[in-house]
């Protein structure tokens, strides 16, 4: 139900979008990149990741948490202009992901298909899925596996 992933967005209190990019370079975009769709976030966090592998470092792989007090609003609508704002000026594949759930061994994964709510390929429009059944979906597992393709192109391109 869709329910079920702003419940999930939520555990901690205030719902928290989580968007992750690689291609963009280590440097995250400023604060007021992410007022988007007429929404702004009520606190705002960004930064590199640490201990990136090589492949990944060349890259550049950013994370933004972005927390919303007013939970009636259009978040799955807020995550896809996100996700589409990390990728516009680079070549970058970006995702959107439950708190707890990244690690550099599983990105993009069959795995952690299930726990990637929002995903984005430079030059495509970002897909936001808002519905867990949908999550565990074999066209859920396609999407993913085909942004997993586009990220170890990336990778490939950084050697």
């Amino acid at each position: 139900m869709a329910g079920e992933v702003l419940d999930a967005l939520c555990w901690r209190g205030p719902a928290s979008v989580n968007v992750f990019v690689a291609g963009s370079g280590n440097i995250p975009l400023p604060e007021e990149a992410f007022r988007l769709a007429g929404m702004v976030p009520d606190a705002f966090l960004s930064f590199p990741l640490l201990e990136q592998p090589d492949a990944v470092e060349r890259l550049g792989l950013v994370s933004y948490d972005l927390d919303f007090h007013d939970v009636s609003l259009d978040l799955r609508g807020y995550t896809r202009a996100a996700l589409r704002r990390v990728c516009a000026d680079t070549r970058a594949v970006a995702w959107a992901a439950f708190e707890g759930t990244f690690h550099y061994d599983e990105l993009l994964t069959e795995r952690v298909a299930h726990q990637v709510y929002g995903y984005c390929v430079t030059g495509a429009e970002p897909v936001v899925a808002w519905d867990t059944a949908v999550l565990r979906s074999d066209e859920w597992r396609l999407g993913i596996a085909e942004a997993r393709a586009a990220l170890d192109a990336l990778l490939s391109a950084s050697e």
